[in-house]
């Protein structure tokens, strides 16, 4: 499974407004519904339903919010970069700036996992992130996200 399998460029958001984990989510669910075409209210409901599970914030400044719904019929992924970092409760209690949304079917069990394993593999490189921070263009980022997950694989 490549990132690109997951996001398009139309599902990478850079400057994303928020000033706390809440409204970030519900900026998330927003943008998410307009790509899923299903209610921004449902998908926001998963979202915190899962937060209350443990925070998907990994730390340094990278978090992975993720839930499941019946509705839909494939993985979807939006990323988004925060202009100012939001405290998400993170593991090592620093803000967040970058964030990978991914909905998936509730019948996704192994792709969901695999595509949570994928993403993560992709974030924890600091390298990454430093380029992930420093491009403006929405479809700048959705091209290196997309062809360093190629190159992982190579």
């Amino acid at each position: 499974m490549e990132i690109s399998d997951l996001i398009t460029p139309e599902s990478v958001v850079t400057g994303l407004n928020a000033t706390s984990k809440k409204q970030m989510l519900q900026e998330l669910a927003h943008k998410a519904a307009k790509i899923t075409r299903l209610h921004e209210r449902n998908i926001f409901d998963v979202l915190l339903e899962r937060e209350r599970l443990g925070t998907t914030g990994v730390g340094k400044g990278i978090a992975i919010p993720h839930g499941k719904m019946a509705e839909l019929d494939r993985l979807h992924g939006i990323f988004a970069r925060l202009d100012t970092p939001v405290d998400f409760d993170s593991v090592d209690d620093q803000p967040v700036d970058l964030v990978f949304l991914l909905l998936a079917p509730e019948t996704a069990g192994a792709d969901h996992l695999k595509a949570l394993a994928r993403i993560s593999r992709l974030l924890r490189d600091s390298k990454m992130c430093e380029k992930l921070r420093s491009l403006d263009k929405p479809q700048d980022i959705y091209r290196l996200l997309a062809d360093s997950a190629k190159s992982q694989a190579a």
